[in-house]
């Protein structure tokens, strides 16, 4: 639970926060941001004149003058005023955008290259990149809506600059301290709490994001079969009531403590010295209606200032709240012993040809807990070699140290002789062509999610036709609405959703695209793993002609996917236990041979029949 703040502490925050809404600005562009200050200042300039004209008008009336002028003034800015409230929403929003555009591209572009992937999956991480993604994708509480936010009180504070001015002229210093003690003691503790408020609410990220997953679970159709199936409706709707009371009884709470209190003791002060403000007014026997007619407008926008500006604080503390929440992002993927470098690591050297190598190899996700152990392992150029084991042996790890995803814990990979710490990292990701196992089924066009291994070469058509083919899609974009050009997914207007083995050849055409436009290593991570039996033999027959004079490493628990590779090593326990050809390897009888005996067996005639 957040602690009441030293005067000192909350200076300092106010401070960060100023700094903070400074930069966002900045990247709004400083001629729109002036032009939207000026407009503000005139928008809050503009009731003073109305009050002081009306004013004027009121005296020269009890005098028997004339008030066409200062009735036509005060019109004339009445009028001004309305027209200048789109005008101000318009370059407000203006600025918003721009800010929210800067926001969202840094936050693309740290998630995207600029935090390693280990610092990407920790929970705390996690955390700040939903706050800051949720607030980006709402367009409402969003860093550009606090700078908006921040702006519109150039108005408010205008205004009630003006307005103490006129009552200390018109009316004496009496009244105009009154009014200003009453604007800022109720302002300034609408605002001390509400700014608590909000930042006890970033404290329960972690509890809003289960209530958003519970939400998006039930909501969505990832799970909706079974949820029906297994008729998890009533239980969904119990968790998601428990963690809703457990978020906001907490919230409520702290709630009433902040505002319970000290909203009674500033509302006494500010009563105080509002009737402080009338008596004065009322006390003083030569004040004329007209400063009369303006010391009271003056008290009443002065209390109308000690409120929560819901065009302002709002945005700012929700708004700010979003920006810090990608700082936090940022700063701790920094903080992270694998972050990625932003620029080529060593000495920036070009990807070399040759063997890739593992020398001693060490690496675990948990301290203590190794998932390679000493791994030594050569992959030969131009060659094809599998790699085979038990689940949790490795396998998957090995392909995130090769991609630069993760870095060693210890020992060093090579290709061609050259370290791979001192190869442009990004340089060498684009000589790989890598399918994972769990490759993503982007909701986009059948022909951006071919070319996605090699987006530059989009519009080779006749390319990606090609390894369609190859894949055994060949037919595929002619049996669409739209051919190559047509959406892939049901969420997506007009798409057409695949099945489970279709997106895997998709997957699998994207990494011979990239192979056909220059990536020299091609890495498949469980290719067949959602292919049907007919699907598996294909891929099984055209496993050489996929793989010809490409660096190739297949990843898979399927014998029948592998055992035409050039080489194949099985590893356990973090190492690589024997490593050979298909049949040398049945042939020695060890852990390979034993774990293809398994797997023949369920293909084996029944009763041992022919």
């Amino acid at each position: 639970m957040a602690e009441r703040t030293r005067p000192a502490e909350r200076i300092r925050r106010r401070r960060t926060a100023a700094g903070q809404l400074l930069t966002l600005a900045r990247s709004a562009g400083t001629p729109v941001v002036l032009g939207t200050c000026v407009l503000h200042l005139v928008a809050g300039a503009l009731p003073v004149v109305f009050v002081v004209c009306v004013g004027l008008a009121l005296q020269r009336l009890s005098g028997g003058g004339g008030v066409s002028t200062p009735l036509a003034v005060a019109v004339g800015a009445f009028f001004v005023q309305q027209i200048l409230i789109p005008v101000q929403g318009v370059a407000s929003q203006s600025i918003a955008r721009r800010v929210d555009a800067y926001c969202t591209a840094r936050l693309m572009r740290s998630a995207g290259t600029g935090i390693s992937l280990r610092a990407l999956e920790r929970p705390e991480t996690a955390d700040a990149a939903r706050d800051a993604g949720e607030a980006l994708s709402n367009r409402t509480l969003t860093p550009g809506a606090a700078v908006e936010g921040a702006l519109a009180l150039i108005a408010r504070y205008t205004q009630l600059a003006g307005a103490v001015l006129v009552a200390a002229i018109a009316t004496g210093p009496l009244v105009a301290v009154a009014g200003l003690a009453v604007a800022l003691i109720c302002r300034l503790g609408q605002t001390a709490a509400f700014v608590r408020w909000g930042q006890h609410v970033r404290s329960f990220s972690r509890a809003r994001r289960r209530l958003a997953y519970l939400r998006d679970l039930a909501v969505g159709t990832r799970a909706a079969k079974e949820i029906r199936l297994l008729g998890l409706v009533d239980w969904l709707d119990r968790r998601y009531a428990a963690e809703s009371v457990g978020l906001l009884g907490p919230l409520w709470a702290w709630r009433r403590r902040v505002y319970g209190r000290p909203f009674v003791l500033y509302t006494l002060l500010g009563l105080v010295c509002a009737v402080g403000g009338l008596l004065a007014l009322a006390m003083d026997p030569g004040l004329r209606v007209g400063a009369l007619s303006m010391g009271l407008q003056v008290l009443v926008m002065c209390v109308r200032f000690g409120v929560v500006f819901p065009e302002s604080d709002v945005k700012m503390i929700y708004g700010r709240s979003a920006w810090e929440s990608l700082l936090t992002f940022e700063r701790l993927g920094a903080a992270s012993d694998t972050a990625l470098p932003t620029a080529p690591r060593g000495t920036g050297v070009g990807c070399p040809e040759g063997d890739i190598v593992f020398h001693d190899v060490r690496f675990g996700y948990e301290p203590g807990r190794p998932v390679l152990n000493g791994l030594d392992l050569t992959i030969a150029a131009g060659a094809s070699t599998a790699v085979v084991g038990v689940n949790g042996a490795g396998k998957s790890t090995l392909v995130k140290l090769l991609t630069g995803l993760y870095e060693p814990g210890g020992g060093r990979i090579t290709c061609g002789g050259v370290d791979l710490a001192e190869i442009d990292r990004r340089q060498w990701q684009r000589s790989l062509s890598v399918m994972f196992q769990d490759f993503t089924r982007y909701e986009l066009s059948l022909r951006d999610n071919v070319a996605m291994g090699a987006i530059g070469r989009r519009d080779d058509d006749a390319g990606i036709a090609a390894e369609l083919d190859r894949v055994g899609l060949g037919g595929l974009a002619d049996a669409l609405p739209a051919g190559l050009d047509t959406p892939l997914g049901q969420s997506v207007t007009g798409g057409v959703d695949l099945s489970g083995g279709q997106w895997q050849r998709v997957a699998l055409a994207r990494s011979l695209f990239a192979v056909r436009h220059g990536a020299r290593v091609l890495v498949l991570d469980e290719p067949t793993a959602q292919l049907d039996a007919r699907g598996e033999a294909d891929f099984y027959e055209t496993f050489l002609e996929l793989t010809k004079g490409t660096t190739s490493i297949v990843i898979s628990h399927r014998f029948s996917t592998v055992r035409l590779a050039d080489r194949i090593v099985t590893i356990g326990d973090g190492r690589v236990r024997e490593g050979g050809t298909h049949d040398e390897l049945v042939a020695a009888g060890n852990e390979y041979a034993a774990m293809f005996e398994v797997q023949a067996r369920r293909f084996a005639p029944v009763g041992g029949a022919e």
